[in-house]
This record gives C-alpha cells, structure tokens and sequence, in this order.
C-alpha cells in the first residue's frame, strides 16, 4: 500500500524552499539527537502546523468532543485578521498548513479566503471536511482557492451504516459535494486539491471496505485511505466501534483478553518537535489528541509563535514526554504510526 500520491508528493515538495528545506533539517535533527541524548534539544520551527477554523460542527459523532458538544472550551470561528498576522510571522519557515482540528471547517464564512492567504505564501495547505456544504459555488472556490488537499470523510457507503457513525448526517449530500469538487477541478483544468475519501473504519461500516473502493472510482476522487477510530472507552467499547479486523483497529486483546493499545508508549514523539496545532482562539497546544486544549503550551495573544515554540512550558513538556510519556493523558490512546492504511 503506497503511502505518497506521485503527483500530490511533486506538489509538496514544489513548496520547499531553501529557507523550509533548511528549516525541516534543524528540526528533524534535533529530534533524533534527542531521541539519542535523551536530552530535549529543539532546533527550528514547526514544518507543519493544524490551525483550527472553527469548533462548531454539524453532525453528532459518538466519538467527538465537536459531535458531543461536550468541550469545556469555548466554541467560536477563527478570525481573519488574527490568522494572518501569525501565518505572516512563521510562513517563511512553514511547509504544511492544516485547516482542521475539531468541528467543520466549512462552517467557518471566511474559511477559503484563508486557505487562499495561505496559498499564496507557497504554503501547502489541507482540510479535513464532512462535505455537507460543498454546492457547486463552494466547490468552485475550494478549486479557485488553491487548496493542496481535500480529505472527505465518507464512513458507509449506504445511509443506514454511514449514519451510525455520523450522527445527523446525509451520505446524498457527502457524495454530492465530493461530485461538485471533481467537476470543478475538471473545468477550471485543475490539478488540486488532491481528493481522498478518508473511511473511519468501525464495526458497523468494515463490512464495507471494497464498496467504498469502487464508489470513490465512480465518482473519481484521487485515493481511498482507511482510518482507525480512537475509541476513548476502549476498554469498554460503549458503542460497539472497535472492528472485528485488527489490521484496521488501534487496539488488540492481550493475553488476559483485555484491550489494548496497539502502539505502545515509548518515551518519544516527533509530533511535538515538528508541529503543533492552534485553536480558534489562539491557543497553542501539543498535538491533535490534546482536543479540548487541556495542555495549554502558549496563548498567541500575548506572545508571539516563535517566543512560544521555546518558551518554559515547551521545553517542560519536551522533558516529561522524554521521561514517562505514558503518564501523560493526551498519550494515552495516540497512534503515531498506525492509524492510516491506505489503498
């Protein structure tokens, strides 16, 4: 199973320039003297960031805190003007810019007016979408915005077994928005954004797996890619999510026939030397799986991106992941390197 798209690889790397290249050798370095030192060294600045456009989120999925409603955080929309002035201070060094972390980034006004101010720093840009606002009209300024990649989240490939998961979901509307993207990037003779159904593997959809293959060649998107689900109850499994085939689950039974993670927790992670995502309202935290911002690492309104890559809270959290990732909560159920296959 390949994991680079040829001409989605050639677009990437069509962004790197001398100063990003430069940048992603220091802090790649830096990661492995690390993870040989023990010591944390950081050098560089992210080469990839998550900018969060909203909170808000149409569906209900039964295992996320936007689909819950269940965040202690505030919910509300990126602003345009303070998203600018960070990408202004830290493009220079940034390749990859990701438009998502919780809720819908369609519901955010000025979302493609932003994925466009990115674009035109040379930045490669990406979203995560449920595509139920993707008319023809959004689906031509997505083409016309210059975004790099489109991930559509199609988990069923009938209603009933696609609406288990996506609570308050219409799969008609999924389909129809990934249709629209592919005849606007035909008739604008467009090679972006490359599109992908990404397909949440569950017990109730991996019945599934070959349809999803075939639907997404019908309606010509560029790749299908396979997700494991987290499951925060995983010992338990309340909603009956953890597929039956393991090659598509996060989780194993061990001897004593209880659940587990299958990654394990080594005391490393090159997440946090090369990324980090930044909420709506401008706090920055570790990772993705820190969803309702409970490890506050800097707020971007009273100090800059770059003061707070290096800043105390950084480098503690650099030295507790070195010493006991395990007992940090966020870790608990990550999947660093297991939670995408890919057809």
């Amino acid at each position: 199973m390949a994991y680079f798209n040829f001409n989605d690889s050639v677009n990437l790397m069509s962004k790197l320039t001398p100063k990003r290249l430069w940048n992603a050798t220091k802090v790649y370095s830096s990661y492995w003297i690390t993870r040989i030192t023990g010591k944390p060294i950081q050098w560089g600045y992210p080469v990839s960031i998550s900018f969060e456009p909203t909170t808000s989120c149409n569906l209900r999925c039964p295992e996320c805190p936007s689909g819950l409603r269940a965040f202690t955080r505030p919910t509300g929309m990126l602003q345009q003007d303070f998203f600018r002035d960070t990408i202004d201070s830290i493009y220079k060094e940034l390749l990859y810019l990701i438009f998502y972390f919780q809720g819908e980034p369609y519901l955010n006004p000025n979302f493609l007016e932003m994925v466009k101010y990115a674009h035109d720093k040379g930045i490669y840009t990406a979203t995560s979408t449920n595509a139920h606002y993707l008319t023809d009209e959004r689906a031509r300024k997505t083409v016309e915005s210059g975004l790099d990649r489109l991930i559509i989240s199609v988990d069923g490939t009938t209603q009933d077994v696609y609406q288990q998961y996506r609570v308050g979901g219409k799969l008609e509307k999924v389909l129809e928005g990934a249709r629209n993207i592919v005849k606007w990037k035909k008739e604008l003779n467009s090679k972006t954004p490359f599109v992908f159904f990404q397909f949440l593997v569950v017990k109730p959809n991996e019945h599934q797996i070959e349809e999803i293959k075939q639907l997404a060649k019908e309606i010509g998107v560029d790749q299908v890619r396979f997700k494991t689900a987290q499951v925060y109850d995983y010992e338990n499994d309340p909603h009956q999510l953890i597929p039956d085939n393991e090659k598509y689950s996060r989780y194993k039974k061990n001897k004593k026939g209880e659940m587990t993670i299958k990654s394990g927790l080594g005391n490393h992670c090159s997440k946090l030397w090369q990324g980090n995502v930044i909420t709506w309202d401008g706090l920055v935290v570790p990772c993705c799986f820190d969803k309702d911002a409970m490890h506050q690492l800097g707020n971007l309104k009273v100090q800059s991106f770059k003061e707070i890559w290096n800043n105390d809270n950084y480098r503690q959290f650099r030295k507790e992941l070195l010493t006991s990732r395990k007992n940090i909560d966020i870790c608990a159920n990550c999947s660093e390197g297991l939670s995408v296959w890919e057809e």
